[in-house]
């Protein structure tokens, strides 16, 4: 698979490169190459996508925690109201959401 990614990854700059997809059932190709690099084989950006993507989905936990957890501004106040109560609803907040998400 060609993607801007992959091409990313291996150290080029998006616009060294232009890629295009005819919706023809012949995927996405490299329509122009501005880089005085040699354009790197489909395998080279194949290998390169396959590890980003394998990156990706290896931190998938950490982007659902991020919506997962209430807004700053809530947390805070739950710490603040947790200091002065002597209670540990913010503590009790994170651990549910690390123990329903882990890594």
């Amino acid at each position: 698979m060609i993607s801007k990614r992959a091409l990313m990854r291996l150290g080029f700059d998006p616009s060294s490169f232009a890629l295009q997809n005819d919706r023809n059932g012949q995927g996405t190709y490299i329509a122009q190459w501005n880089n005085a690099s040699p354009q790197p084989s489909e395998a080279e950006i194949e290998t390169a996508h396959n590890e980003w993507q394998a990156e990706f989905d290896a931190h998938e936990y950490a982007r659902l925690r991020a919506t997962a957890y209430a807004p700053i501004g809530d947390q805070l106040d739950m710490q603040y109201w947790d200091e002065v109560n002597g209670t540990t609803t913010w503590a009790d907040h994170v651990a549910e959401i690390k123990a329903r998400l882990p890594k």
